[in-house]
């Protein structure tokens, strides 16, 4: 693998005479404006163009410009055709793909596999303006398009199925997508460093089927990389006798090392070493046990059918994210190979700040006109001042895509954000509407061992306890907070995105920051649930870190002499979850007079730990051996979804039907009533009782009349009215 290289640090591309453009170009009349007769990198994209830090394709686009590329923009094209591919011409270098900023499938169903009606990353929040896989049906344009040109592709969507996945919309394992989307490359994670190297080396006339071994990114391959040398995963991992399977690797293994051969990979100094006694002798540094090696995974073949090397499968791929000590992945698909080379490197501070200080307009594209795209309005005045999470809740996809290892901008360059809002943004109130990240107070946060976070594997550093090297001195955000609301014109810094309570408790100082002076009287917090089982599953801290948080918060609360409140998140129908666990929550939610409007039930996305158990029905997080491993109660089927959604939202008449059949069955018929400590209120329809058995000759009048004449005792039954074109 190539070392570590600042991000800029690239010889820039010709074109960097051209300067900056006030938008990347749409249409071929903004390129006649910025003198440019053709674009070296187009990027096709799902959502809206949004020039704004928060926007993925945005960040891309300027990054490259400001590399010296001509780049321009291909929006929510039309995809039924080539023709709309080609608006900006033929590229001089490639293109790149993106679904957007979200994965189409989930932006387009619901968790209940419903078509959804609305987009927020589209102009008038309309739906319909992206296919189902972009990534595949747009990569398949651009080739249509322009079948020489390279294709690279990108995004959450591709990141997150870089590795045969379970497809939850399909309910079937799917190959990598690289193959399905005949792509040339694909990037997963944060782009910036992969992408500015594989950009460098084309523009300097490298061929993009050459460029193989960059980290973050994927090829195709028909063999491993020259050099490397190759770890069976189940030496890692051991998955033990399950069933009586034939060989999950085939009989065209590539020679893999043992693992104790890898384990003693480097320098054999029990050999007798060369010495020339007139040089100075100097020892070559040992290599690490993980570099040039590569873990083979089970077939797409035997992970398509065999749920546990699946489960087996994806443990070895979330054991492998660490940058540090990240080994590549090799996965054979037919007669070829998936090769994923280890991670890229995080961003480090200043390169961090060189993105974000990039010259973006902050709004979208003007060719939208007053079009309001939500998910713009939404994020128009915060401010993102951090990637990364190391959470590692199960159901999460970020630390699939972004890493556990934080990346945190400075503080100079959050403050000169918030000014830029404060004097670019149209209509600004003086309210930053959070300051935050994926989650908000895990701002400069790192491993205090560095050693420790090179070589670390652990899932979560923080499940289910935190672990002793991680630092939770949360002082700099609470400076930041601080700075950040003195800033002249500023009247409010608001924190809307996740604070992980389990982590702010350990600095009580930086809750009471949070509370006396960033809650808009709502603070939304996620505890996903009360109970053992799905939170175990989770990954998630118990109910004790919340109760601990939720006392802190109206203490300090009070002592602001602020009305204010929590507002608990929870997840319906997570692997792991029982319908006693769902009663159990809803009981908890009832005691406490919580009455949640929006919940949400599972959604198994792509790659992540807790759509493996879903899939599977094992235990994941664990070793997989046939007699150790948990079967885990996996709630399935659209009438158990239903009704763990349902329990969520116990107030609400229109699940009681379904609450209440669940609690007969359960023989907790005690909780329907109408007292406080019942659930349900009992049901008041009148029960419909069977009518009298009819005396005889009265079956035979009821048939031929369509009356009953015991509703009409004594009286005279009458006739049915015919209708005038009746005949007899």
């Amino acid at each position: 693998m190539a070392p570590e290289r600042d991000l800029f640090s690239y010889p820039k591309y010709w074109a960097e005479c051209y300067g900056t453009a006030p938008f990347l170009p749409m249409s071929r009349k903004e390129m006649d404006q910025l003198g440019w007769d053709s674009c070296d990198i187009i990027l096709v994209v799902g959502d809206a163009y949004v020039d704004h830090p928060s926007f993925g394709m945005a960040v891309v686009g300027r990054m490259l410009e400001q590399q010296g590329f001509r780049v321009g923009i291909i929006a929510q094209p039309d995809w039924h055709s080539k023709s709309d591919f080609m608006r900006l011409g033929k590229p001089n270098l490639f293109f790149g793909v993106s679904a957007g900023n979200m994965d189409s499938m989930i932006n387009r169903y619901t968790a209940d596999k419903k078509l959804r009606h609305d987009d927020a990353y589209t102009p008038g929040d309309v739906g319909g303006k992206r296919p189902d896989r972009a990534v595949l049906v747009y990569s398949q344009r651009c080739k249509e398009a322009y079948k020489e040109v390279p294709v690279i592709i990108g995004g959450i969507e591709a990141s997150l199925r870089r590795i045969a996945h379970y497809d939850y919309w399909s309910e079937k394992v799917r190959r990598s997508v690289l193959f399905d989307a005949k792509a040339d490359l694909l990037i997963y994670g944060n782009a910036e460093r992969p992408l500015i190297e594989v950009a460098s080396r084309i523009a300097a006339g490298e061929p993009v089927s050459s460029i193989q071994d960059v980290r973050g990114t994927a090829v195709i391959r028909k063999e491993p990389l020259p050099g490397w040398r190759g770890v069976d995963s189940t030496a890692l991992d051991k998955i033990g006798k399950i069933d009586p399977i034939p060989n999950p690797y085939g009989a065209d293994d590539v020679g893999c090392s043992s693992y104790s051969e890898f384990a003693k990979a480097g320098i054999d100094l029990t050999k007798p070493q060369p010495v020339d006694a007139k040089a100075v002798v100097v020892q070559p540094a040992k290599q690490k046990p993980w570099e040039l090696t590569y873990v083979k995974l089970p077939a797409f073949e035997q992970v398509s059918v065999n749920k546990p090397l699946y489960a087996h499968a994806s443990r070895i791929v979330h054991q492998e994210t660490n940058p540090g000590c990240a080994r590549a992945i090799m996965q054979r698909h037919g007669d070829r190979h998936i090769w994923v080379n280890p991670p890229a490197f995080p961003l480090s501070t200043e390169e961090m700040d060189l993105v974000f200080g990039l010259p973006y307009q902050r709004v979208p594209h003007p060719s939208y006109g007053k079009a309001k795209i939500p998910a713009y309005e939404m994020i128009k005045t915060s401010v993102n001042i951090m990637r990364g999470c190391f959470g590692g809740c199960s159901f999460c996809s970020i630390t699939e895509h972004e890493g556990r290892v934080i990346q945190s901008r400075s503080k100079e360059s959050i403050l000169r954000e918030v000014e830029q809002i404060r004097d670019k943004v149209p209509g600004f109130t003086g309210v930053i509407s959070d300051l935050g990240g994926p989650t908000a107070n895990m701002y400069r946060l790192r491993c205090k061992n560095p050693r420790a976070e090179q070589t670390c594997r652990r899932p979560s550093c923080v499940y289910p306890t935190i672990c002793e090297h991680m630092d939770t001195d949360q002082s700099p955000t609470v400076e930041l907070y601080r700075e950040a609301r003195a800033l002249p014109g500023i009247k409010k810094v608001l924190v809307a995105s996740g604070v992980r309570y389990d982590l702010a408790v350990e600095d009580p100082n930086y809750v009471k920051e949070l509370v006396q002076h960033h809650v808009g009287g709502y603070l939304k917090i996620a505890p996903e649930h009360t109970e053992e089982g799905p939170l175990s599953k989770m990954m998630k801290p118990g109910m004790g870190a919340y109760d601990k948080f939720k006392a802190m918060f109206e203490q300090y609360s009070k002592e602001a002499g602020k009305e204010q409140y929590l507002i608990p998140y929870f997840i319906s129908a997570h692997p792991g979850t029982t319908d006693l666990d769902m009663i159990n929550l809803a009981l908890w939610l009832k005691q406490r007079g919580f009455k949640l409007d929006q919940v949400q039930n599972f959604y198994p996305s792509p790659m992540a730990n807790a759509t493996t158990i879903y899939h599977t029905g094992l235990n994941s997080l664990k070793n997989i051996h046939k007699h150790t491993t948990e079967d885990v109660p996996v709630p399935k089927g659209e009438r158990n979804r239903r009704l763990h959604k349902a329990l969520l939202r116990y107030h609400d008449p229109a699940g009681w039907g379904q609450i209440r059949e669940a609690l007969i069955a359960h023989k907790m018929e005690h909780l329907i009533g109408r007292s406080k400590d019942c659930l349900v209120p009992p049901d008041d329809k009148p029960i419909a009782r069977r009518p009298a058995k009819p005396k005889p000759g009265q079956q035979a009048l009821t048939r031929h009349t369509g009356l009953d004449p015991a509703a009409h005792k004594g009286k005279k039954a009458k006739r049915p009215t015919r209708k005038p074109h009746q005949s007899r």
